[in-house]
């Protein structure tokens, strides 16, 4: 081999050098950067620090409550249930007894507690009596009442109340009731009670099941749970009025076409980028931006160096994201003629052209997940801007968020379904669709555990 050979073979052997260890350190880059929730879809308590990973930006909002801002306060109540009266009998100062004397009210001071729980047992005696005409005329039980001793309604409310919306494992569920209420329940009847009230709940978790596609939008999603070790998904669809959730064994589009088999043809469906949620015949879609967001961070950090113009590509999408939000905060709903609704798409269309895609085809390995993220986005830009030509559209998912959250919640105080995710979900979606009715939650379980069965004609 001649020196030219020679230096040429070391030449290739040095360019290959060089591009395996820009590829070592792009990979060194995204290990020692690693996910958190504000770069990624995982939840907060994965985080190894737990510092606020919120996506909000800082506000030059002083700290704490803001004017005019209306708080609340401990008041006095102006029909207190006892008094006490405080008069001295005798003077401090010289002994003498004022038991005769006139008093003058000074200062009141009140004092609010709960007095001790105790059972109260109502015993219901049926009478028989004979009337002329013949009939033996016996007195009817009032309704509910069916067996020989029982327990009340406000006892079963309290007992799915505490369950269902507190998280109470059925262990520390006996114990409140039993040091807490004197009564004592055991954990079959406490599953019981959470059965009879899923099942008197039915009526209006259907009534739920039917007005979530009339609805004009309809945010979705899901999250899993373990059911004696298996995994298992639980399933939202909410409003502003009304959530109702399922509990399923699969993640795939099978459950949607079960759930709703005509789709949502009249809502736009808020999500994240599962394909099952994209794949739901509805009106239109509508992308989390949050969550969009949260992986934009991601690539910022990760794969920082690809952009033909100095710039991370992923900061400049970013930035696109942050503006059409703020332009949401600014005004309800636009036109798709408005001139800053122009300006974004143009900028959209900037970002997704060509030019970047084969920048990053050419530099594939070393900005791999940048090219998955740029794909996906060219694929699903009609996704990302309908909230600004809907009113009622929000640019988030975070109400499903709220509803699926309370899932995790339940599973990480009460540990996993052994049974009853089915009631779970029926009741929770009662429950949810309570508070955005304002309504009481204990007043809500307590109407479903008082709605009796019609009694068959």
């Amino acid at each position: 081999m001649t020196d030219k050979e020679k230096i040429a073979s070391l030449d290739s052997q040095l360019s290959k050098a060089i591009d395996h260890i820009h590829d070592l350190e792009a990979l060194i880059l995204q290990l020692r950067i690693g996910k958190t929730s504000k770069n990624s879809h995982k939840a907060p308590s994965s985080d190894i620090s737990r510092k606020n990973q919120s996506l909000r930006q800082k506000s030059d909002k002083p700290v704490g409550g803001q004017p005019n801002h209306e708080g609340t306060t401990l008041k006095m109540s102006q029909t207190p249930d006892k008094v006490v009266a405080l008069r001295s009998d005798f003077c401090s100062r010289c002994g003498q007894n004022l038991t005769s004397n006139e008093f003058t009210l000074t200062a009141r001071r009140q004092v609010i507690d709960i007095p001790p729980i105790l059972p109260f047992t109502t015993e219901y005696q049926r009478y028989a009596t004979h009337c002329s005409c013949g009939n033996c005329q016996v007195a009817d039980f009032p309704q509910g009442v069916e067996n020989h001793v029982q327990y009340g309604p406000n006892i079963q409310s309290l007992a799915v109340y505490q369950s269902q919306y507190q998280y109470l494992p059925f262990k520390r569920l006996q114990d409140f009731f039993s040091k807490i209420c004197n009564v004592s329940l055991s954990q079959g009847t406490i599953a019981n009670f959470i059965r009879r009230a899923a099942e008197r709940a039915l009526p209006a978790y259907e009534a739920i099941h039917q007005a979530i596609p009339q609805s004009s939008v309809v945010g979705s999603d899901e999250t899993s749970y373990k059911l004696n070790g298996k995994k298992g998904w639980f399933w939202v669809w909410q409003n502003r009025s009304s959530t109702y959730i399922v509990a399923k064994t699969s993640r795939s589009k099978q459950v949607i076409l079960d759930t709703f088999p005509e789709g949502l043809p009249n809502s736009i469906l808020c999500s994240d980028r599962l394909a099952a949620q994209l794949s739901t015949t509805s009106k239109g879609k509508q992308l989390c931006l949050a969550h969009l967001l949260r992986d934009l961070n991601y690539l910022i950090e990760a794969e920082s160096g690809f952009s033909p113009n100095e710039r991370p590509w992923a900061l400049e999408f970013k930035e696109l994201l942050q503006e059409a939000i703020k332009l949401k905060q600014k005004q309800d709903v636009y036109a798709r003629s408005t001139p800053e609704c122009i300006e974004l798409e143009q900028k959209l269309d900037n970002l997704l052209n060509q030019e970047y895609l084969q920048l990053l085809i050419e530099q594939d390995k070393k900005y791999k997940q940048t090219l998955t993220f740029f794909l996906a986005m060219s694929k699903l830009k009609y996704g990302l801007f309908p909230f600004l030509y809907h009113k009622d559209v929000p640019f988030e998912n975070n109400g499903s968020e709220r509803a699926i959250r309370m899932i995790k919640v339940k599973t990480k105080i009460s540990g996993q379904f052994k049974a009853l995710q089915q009631q779970f979900a029926i009741i929770r979606s009662d429950i949810d669709t309570a508070i955005k009715n304002g309504q009481s939650v204990y007043n809500a379980i307590n109407a479903v555990v008082n709605c009796y069965p019609k009694a068959a004609e």
